[in-house]
């Protein structure tokens, strides 16, 4: 996948999980493309846990893996800002 490829699915990936996660008013587009970049990663990870692929460009399925990934990392993050 090239960085355009990852531009793009970040993107999507970290708003939609943004919206799903109720965080979308607090962040920007570029923390948007930051957590469904790193989001990708977090839900290739555990799709690959499963037996699943990883993300391989943009489909639904990458789509779908990448939002996983960051609703896990808003998560994770919101915990973290809880516990200050």
């Amino acid at each position: 996948m090239g960085i355009i490829s990852w531009l793009i699915v970040g993107a999507l990936a970290g708003w939609l999980g943004s919206i799903i996660m109720g965080k979308n008013a607090q962040m920007g587009a570029i923390a948007n493309i930051i957590v469904g970049i790193i989001g990708a990663f977090i839900g290739g990870f555990i799709a690959q846990s499963f037996g699943g692929s990883g993300v391989s460009g943009i489909n639904l399925y990458s789509i779908a893996i990448s939002v996983l990934g960051a609703v896990v990392l808003l998560f994770i993050v919101g915990l973290i800002q809880r516990k200050r």
